[in-house]
């Protein structure tokens, strides 16, 4: 396939991606801002070149089961992180597809609770038929998570509809001095993930949106339109809260790591996903903005394709502008230096909103457009999008 551009470039780079492919080990750091699930199948992709992508994910998930949890142990939510720990992990490793499947299970939400705590007891003393299928040491480890959590979790706690993963999760938080990093490296090396993930920021704190008609919204489960109706107006300003009773704005900023994590970057991606909950909300927190515009390698914008109940009335053109906005207000200093790229597929590709290709163009914007949808799927095909990342590393 081409690319239109001031010149023709062959994208993706058959030789470039053949090199990543015969030693993934050291393939480029490729950055994603990232949340949700739909980045899965690219991460699953990127797998095959590179074990050095990085993702920074937003833990302001505010509905389901990520809600109860949150509520119980007042801490970020961790279910969009488990989600891409278990599509990055090395699934020809002995052990690994059964952890995956009992990371995905959830707990039935039309039994009573105490049928529900006896199967998370059944899970604790390796009973479970989920459980025994792993082997060891993996399995000791997950055991002793179920027992701590079973030890932390107070009587009144609702497992219906509990994500396993999540819950596994939460015990490493809580025995780690509530601290993200460490149950993160543990599993990292459990289940061999092919990558770096790590929360943006280690903190319990929600989102917050202004709509066009006044209205102030709090909490990432009530803008993406999945668990209530979607919203009645556009989006026109997004903040972190500390609370969801209470919409004052809240002072955060990323730890030094995380800012080194930008700063060795090879490519800097702002991926598919929900724009506001998914994307943006991963560039409110002071300095990475900064960190991002200091950094040198490319910065790519992937627009969602399909209806975004968070960006209704927003071309691709649009979106890249806001981009730019929140990254200004998060510390960087020029436009130019925190977005350059736009890969799109206009041929095949669904924006609702419209491109505007010479609103793009007057931005300073190179458009990459290339074939990346799957046909079958209607979506964006994850191996594709891949390929032209990698190309551009």
């Amino acid at each position: 396939m081409r690319i239109r551009i001031t010149r023709e470039v062959s994208i993706p780079e058959p030789f470039k991606l053949e090199l990543f492919q015969r030693a993934p080990e050291l393939g480029p750091k490729l950055l994603f801002f990232s949340g949700g699930t739909a980045l899965r199948k690219t991460s699953q992709a990127l797998i095959r070149y590179t074990h050095n992508s990085i993702h920074l994910i937003t833990p302001f998930d505010s509905g389901g089961s990520s809600a109860v949890i949150r509520d119980a142990f007042a801490m970020p939510a961790v279910g969009d992180i488990r989600n891409r720990l278990m599509a990055l992990a090395n699934q020809s490793v002995r052990g690994n597809p059964e952890i995956f499947d009992l990371f995905a299970h959830r707990l039935p939400k039309d039994k009573k609770q105490a049928a529900l705590r006896a199967e998370l007891v059944d899970m604790a003393e390796g009973e479970h038929d989920m459980v025994r299928r792993i082997p060891d040491p993996m399995r000791k480890i997950i055991r002793n998570h179920f027992h701590q959590f079973l030890d932390a979790m107070s009587e009144e706690f609702d497992l219906r509809g509990a994500s396993i993963g999540n819950l596994v999760l939460t015990s490493g938080y809580l025995v780690n001095r509530r601290q993200m990093d460490p149950v993160i490296y543990i599993f990292t090396k459990l289940v061999q993930v092919c990558g770096t993930v790590r929360p943006t920021i280690n903190k319990d704190l929600h989102i917050a949106v202004r709509l066009e008609n006044g209205k102030t919204i709090v909490g990432q489960h009530m803008i993406t339109g999945k668990q209530v109706a979607p919203l009645d107006s556009p989006i026109k300003d997004i903040w972190l809260t500390k609370s969801l009773d209470d919409s004052t704005p809240a002072q955060a900023a990323i730890r030094n790591k995380v800012a080194k994590r930008i700063a060795e970057a090879d490519l800097i991606c702002y991926p598919v996903g929900s724009f506001y909950s998914s994307v943006v909300a991963n560039l409110l927190p002071q300095g990475v903005g900064k960190a991002v515009a200091a950094n040198t390698c490319p910065k790519v914008f992937v627009p969602n394709m399909g209806y975004d109940p968070e960006a209704t009335g927003l071309s691709v053109a649009d979106r890249a502008v806001l981009l730019k906005k929140y990254l200004k207000q998060s510390g960087a200093s020029d436009d130019r230096q925190s977005l350059e790229f736009v890969v799109l597929d206009s041929q095949n590709g669904d924006y609702p909103d419209g491109i505007d290709q010479k609103n793009l163009e007057a931005q300073g914007l190179t458009i990459i457009d290339c074939a990346l949808v799957d046909k079958n799927e209607n979506r964006i095909d994850g191996q594709k999008l891949s390929e032209v990342l990698l190309s551009l590393a």
